[in-house]
């Protein structure tokens, strides 16, 4: 009898240790799943100039709406003139909700990011909003006649202060729908890693699976260019680690590539102390 026991015995454990192990592995899996960080991004179609409208983001974890986002900032322009912005911080009201009252001073169709970080994660979901007849009416050719040139010498070389900064910003017209939104480091130091980040969207959602390159050249020094591949962390995100060995101005090209035929690119300057 014992003969006959003792292996059922052992058998029975081996089936119960395979269960468990299923069951851990199920467990696992479910706890490895992603959660997202989510806006709710609402903006008025239209409003009138000089109307005060109220900007929206209702900001999410997963299922639980966040209260103590690290940054809510709305930045908007006049569209073809993204380099020329103003910005304005989100207030917290309630429920994962924090706003924001602009005016819009002219007609036009202005484009707006919702900056959003929690939770060690960004999104910055994009909406736009006509304002009047959105310069389409008769006798705004000549306004914007002078907007596109001062845009175009702006667009050419551009140096302004951003976030506190000193900015040198060369913009190249983009696709259609395709939107490039550098995070420039506040400073710089030699023999620091830092991290390159760049937000990618296209037709007003976050561009998945793009190919983004970072070209960094020393100013004078073409021969001793890097190259510097970023992988997407969280969608339409892309980063890339980069660490400056010599201080002196460094011109990066942000490239930005995908499967069909699109290849877009911006430049930067950057100071390294």
């Amino acid at each position: 009898m014992k003969k006959i026991i003792t292996p059922f015995i052992i058998v029975l454990i081996l089936l119960l240790s395979a269960c468990g192990n299923g069951e851990k592995e199920e467990v696992t899996e479910e706890t490895d799943e992603l959660v997202a960080l989510e806006v709710e991004f609402n903006v008025p179609e239209t409003a009138e100039p000089g109307e005060t409208v109220e900007l929206e983001a209702i900001v999410s974890y997963g299922d639980e709406l966040v209260e103590d986002a690290d940054e809510v900032n709305f930045e908007y322009w006049l569209k073809g003139n993204e380099d020329d912005s103003s910005e304005i911080d989100g207030i917290h009201i309630e429920d994962g909700r924090y706003t924001a009252e602009v005016t819009f001073p002219e007609d036009g169709t202005y484009e707006i990011y919702a900056h959003t970080t929690a939770r060690g994660l960004h999104t910055m979901p994009l909406k736009s909003i006509i304002v009047g007849d959105g310069g389409e009416a008769a006798g705004e050719s000549g306004h914007h006649a002078h907007h596109d040139e001062h845009h175009a010498h702006h667009a050419h070389h551009e140096d302004h202060e951003h976030h506190g900064h000193r900015k040198h910003h060369e913009h190249h017209a983009h696709t259609d729908g395709f939107h490039l939104h550098f995070v420039e480091p506040d400073s710089v130091q030699t023999n620091e890693v830092i991290d390159l980040t760049v937000h990618l969207q296209l037709e007003d959602k976050a561009m998945e699976d793009a190919i983004v390159r970072y070209e960094i050249v020393p100013e004078g020094d073409g021969e001793n260019t890097a190259w510097v591949d970023a992988e997407e962390t969280v969608a339409g995100e892309y980063i890339a680690a980069h660490e400056f060995t010599e201080p002196g101005s460094y011109k990066l090209v942000i490239h930005v590539e995908d499967d069909a035929d699109l290849h877009e690119h911006d430049e930067y300057m950057i100071e390294v102390e």
